[in-house]
């Protein structure tokens, strides 16, 4: 039978990091010892009071529908949270609770993204973004970021690409795959180029608890701006909770119905108990999270240290997230042969930069989500063979 697959299919992307996690898995079943830098996951457990507070939840009887948003209670928690951290006041009515940080995403391209419309996101950027632009029938502008500006991109670049076709602006602070941030001076100016635009803006502020110099900068402090923007947060990196399936977009009134809607005709709603969970997260203790932000810290210089010691290799400190991104030009390899190289050579898991973009050429990415002792015996490996 000649199956026939809807067009639309053909501009699905994908997450390279778990193609190559599948690669490692296979060597690991052959007796390979494989060191994983390749995954975005924090490698510590989600803090027991958060596993109590879902176990207690499900002996309840928490094991039913909720709300498409979101029940009221996590809400209302967010909607604190969000207005401590960001100075900005927020209510519950612009949260909706999602199954993960990625429908966020999914869901306000889905809203907001007509066929032929541009949507200008960074590159090497989470590529997601670029395959759920495609996937809409809008078309990717990307904007590189540059590594002589600490990966941030350049406001100048972003006035030069918008047209009268722009709706929406991705911006990542802290940056998945570099580290990088944009400064309170950056977002300043990127609100200045589009104050007079119709445009929105998709925050993704996934990493904002997870920045060691400075302070978060959110785009939705500058007046004007709380309301064309949407901001993409949750629970998986600060409180080690991927498995669990828990993010959250934060939008205006108008906005959060629709993306409510997009929830209630897909996934319905987030796992209940996994939402009583997250109250616990935001409201329950926090040195979890300042001990791991200072177990990543500690990492990031080891790691730092370790690839600039590398002959070709060369690595500016990152100011946030988990993520090293050296530049690997001088090895005289190409990125995504020099990672195959290191994952079959050194046994050591990394990521092409091209995995997040055409500028991405001549990186690699590095998750110092690993211990100490894994960092330094994956930099003399790959030393060795290189």
């Amino acid at each position: 039978m000649n199956f026939k697959y809807a067009k639309r299919m053909s501009n699905l992307g994908t997450e390279t990091a778990f193609e190559v996690l599948a690669k490692a898995k296979k060597l690991e079943a052959e007796g390979k010892h494989i060191i994983h830098l390749e995954i975005g996951e924090p490698d510590f457990d989600t803090p027991d009071n958060i596993c109590q507070a879902a176990i207690k939840s499900i002996q309840a009887g928490d094991t039913h529908y909720t709300p498409s948003a979101g029940i009221l209670p996590l809400r209302e928690s967010i909607a604190k949270y969000m207005t401590r951290t960001r100075g900005v006041n927020f209510d519950a009515d612009e949260v909706v609770m999602m199954p993960g940080g990625k429908p966020v995403m999914f869901y306000s391209i889905i809203a907001l993204v007509d066929e032929g419309d541009e949507v200008i996101y960074p590159n090497p950027g989470f590529p997601i973004y670029e395959s759920m632009i495609k996937f809409m029938g809008g078309k990717p502008v990307p904007i590189p970021l540059k590594e002589d500006k600490g990966f941030a991109f350049d406001p100048e670049d972003l006035r030069k690409l918008i047209t009268n076709k722009t709706k929406l602006l991705i911006v990542n602070t802290p940056q998945n795959p570099t580290g990088g941030i944009l400064k309170k001076e950056d977002i300043i100016k990127i609100a200045d180029i589009i104050k007079d635009k119709d445009i929105w803006i998709l925050s993704d502020e996934i990493y904002s608890r997870l920045i060691f110099t400075g302070e978060h900068f959110s785009i939705t402090q500058i007046p004007g701006f709380k309301d064309r923007t949407i901001i993409l947060d949750g629970f998986s990196k600060y409180y080690a909770m991927t498995g669990w399936r828990a993010g959250f977009g934060v939008m205006n009134k108008e906005i959060a119905p629709m993306i409510a809607k997009l929830v209630t005709n897909s996934a319905s709603c987030t796992n209940t108990f996994v939402q009583k969970g997250c109250i616990e997260a935001l409201e329950g203790p926090q040195e979890s999270v300042d001990k791991m932000k200072a177990e990543f810290l500690a990492r990031r210089d080891i790691i730092v240290d370790g690839l600039n010691s590398i002959p070709g290799f060369s690595c500016i400190v990152p100011d946030g997230a988990f993520y090293a991104f050296p530049n690997i030009t001088k090895t005289g390899y190409k990125s995504r042969d020099l990672n195959d190289h290191l994952l079959y050579k050194a046994n050591v898991a990394a990521l092409s930069g091209t995995a997040f973009g055409e500028y991405g050429e001549g990186y690699l990415r590095f998750s110092y989500a690993n211990s100490r002792e894994n960092i330094k015996e994956a930099i003399k490996r790959i030393k060795g063979v290189l």
